[in-house]
């Protein structure tokens, strides 16, 4: 891999590009700087990880304040039972080792991330018939979230008659910037948003991108629809096989 490091630094305009081995539960036994990084991203290996809480804690010693962890992985409806998660088949397979999706929400909050914004979440269909009768009831979905690291976040959507305006300024998202599942703000329109997704686009790399109105003065109680549960994915049953 390292043999093809200029490559990838090339390609991708960045000349900190660096390839290190070693196990995401163990983030703190790299030569990787506390609160150095802008946005970690992973893609469906949290769930083959054994020791997921400290996983979380170790990437946001390492992000910066606004920093970001985008990433997607398989969750499932309830905690997965002993027998599932030791079958190496349905390991594999990224099933036995995903999280309840409430025991993950619980986890981020520990770490120190508050308020986990889901981007999009699909099922995920168990079509080899096999696994299917192992597994049984348990639902399963492959979901992206964006976890923000921000002191200032609230549990819960409060309202303080702020807006936002985004200014189509984003690469490839010229007419619109899609922050999660339920907050697609199209350009030029002041867009009314909790405290929360306020501090999410200011206080980030966004903020450039955003033009701001309101402040904190005056709060008016909950947001009204602005946080969705993160189980609404399962309602619908159709979707892709596994894995993500």
């Amino acid at each position: 891999a390292r043999s093809h490091q200029a490559y990838h630094a090339t390609t991708f305009g960045y000349d900190n590009c660096r390839f290190l081995t070693g196990y995401i539960e163990q983030l703190d036994e790299l030569d990787l700087e506390p609160e150095s990084f802008d946005v970690i991203v992973s893609n469906c290996v949290v769930n083959l990880s054994t020791d997921k809480e400290a996983v979380l804690h170790n990437i946001a010693r390492l992000l910066k304040p606004g920093g970001e962890l985008y990433f997607s992985d398989v969750y499932a409806d309830r905690r997965i039972p002993a027998a599932l998660q030791n079958d190496p088949v349905i390991y594999g397979e990224c099933l036995g080792g995903a999280l309840y999706q409430q025991d993950f929400l619980r986890l981020a909050a520990k770490a120190g991330f508050i308020d986990p914004r889901r981007v999009e979440s699909r099922p995920l269909a168990i079509d080899d018939s096999n696994l299917a009768e192992k597994i049984g009831h348990v639902q399963f979905t492959s979901t992206t979230y964006r976890l923000f690291k921000l002191d200032t976040l609230e549990t819960a959507c409060e309202d303080y008659g702020q807006a936002v305006r985004y200014l189509g300024t984003i690469q490839h998202q010229p007419h619109h910037f899609v922050l999660d599942d339920h907050h697609v703000m199209p350009t030029g329109k002041v867009f009314p948003v909790c405290g929360n997704t306020w501090s999410m686009l200011r206080e980030t790399r966004f903020r450039e991108h955003f033009e701001f109105f309101g402040n904190f003065d005056t709060h008016f109680g909950l947001f009204d629809g602005c946080t969705e549960s993160v189980t609404d994915a399962l309602v619908d049953q159709a979707g892709a096989s596994s894995c993500c």
